[in-house]
C-alpha cells in the first residue's frame, strides 16, 4: 500500500508527515498538490493524509477554503468508496468542513494557541486505530489555536454510542477529567472517526512523535495501524 499526503497552500506539516511515514515507518509516500484532480494509482487499501498547517491562511474558518480545493472532490470520492483517510490538526478541520466527519473545531477555550505534549487514550476498539493502540496511554504533541471539538448533543450521543470517538485527552495514567482537557473539547474528545471506520480526524500530531531522535515514538502506533490493516471487516 501507499500513502498520499495532500499539500495545500499554507500546509506546514506535510514534510513532517512524509518523513514520519517514509523514513520512520518505511512506507511509500506520494505528495499530492491541492490542484490535482486525480487519485489514479491509489486503491482503497491505500491511505490519503490531510496534514496540519494553516491551509489558505485559515481565512474564513480553518479548513473552509481548503475544502473546495480540486483534490478534495477526489478525496471525498475515495473515502466514500472505503479508502482510508486521516486528517491531522488542520486536516481534521478540513474533513469536518468537507462533511466527511461531523462537528467542528472551535477556538480554544482559553483563546490562545497551545503547543505542548499531551496524553491520549483510545476511546473505542471498534476502529483499526483503537484496536492498535489498545490500553496504551500515548504522549503526542498538539499545536493549535482552534482545536476545541464541538457538536450538538445528538451528534455527540451518536459518536459515543457508535464508538466513533477515537481519542480522549487524559493524564499520564489514563485519567480523563477537565484538568487534562487542553482546549475545552466536548467530552475531552481529541479525535473521531466516521461511522464506517475509514475516515479519521485528530488534533494531536502523531507524525511529531515517530522519530527515536525525538525520544518519542508513540505516534508510530497510530500511523502504523493505517499501514498494516487492509480491511475494515
Amino acid at each position: 500500500m501507499k500513502f498520499g499526503v495532500v499539500v495545500f497552500p499554507g500546509s506546514n506539516c506535510d514534510r513532517d508527515m512524509m518523513h514520519a511515514l517514509q523514513d520512520d515507518l518505511q512506507q511509500e509516500v506520494v505528495m499530492l498538490w491541492h490542484k490535482d484532480t486525480s487519485l489514479d494509482g491509489f486503491t482503497t487499501e491505500d491511505c490519503i493524509v490531510l496534514p496540519g498547517g494553516f491551509s489558505y491562511g485559515d481565512y474564513l474558518r480553518c479548513g473552509a477554503i481548503a475544502r473546495f480545493s480540486p483534490i478534495m472532490e477526489k478525496v471525498v470520492e475515495f473515502a466514500n468508496k472505503g479508502g482510508k483517510v486521516l486528517g491531522v490538526c488542520n486536516g481534521f478541520q478540513v474533513l469536518c468542513e468537507a462533511g466527511l466527519l461531523p462537528g467542528a473545531l472551535l477556538l480554544n477555550e482559553n483563546q490562545k494557541f497551545i503547543c505542548k505534549n499531551v496524553y491520549l487514550k483510545s476511546a473505542s476498539d471498534k476502529n483499526i486505530i483503537g484496536q492498535a493502540v489498545g490500553n496504551n496511554v500515548l504522549q503526542i504533541p498538539i499545536a493549535h489555536g482552534e482545536g476545541r471539538y464541538y457538536a450538538d448533543a445528538a451528534t455527540i450521543k451518536q459518536l459515543e454510542d457508535n464508538g466513533q470517538v477515537l481519542f480522549r485527552y487524559c493524564d499520564e495514567n489514563g485519567n480523563v477529567n477537565s484538568d487534562t482537557n487542553p482546549n475545552g473539547a466536548m467530552n475531552n474528545i481529541a479525535g473521531i472517526c466516521n461511522a464506517t471506520g475509514n475516515v479519521f480526524g485528530m488534533m494531536p500530531h502523531p507524525e511529531r512523535a515517530c522519530s527515536s531522535g525525538l525520544s518519542n515514538i508513540d505516534g508510530r502506533l497510530i500511523l502504523s495501524a493505517l499501514a498494516d490493516v487492509h480491511s475494515f471487516a
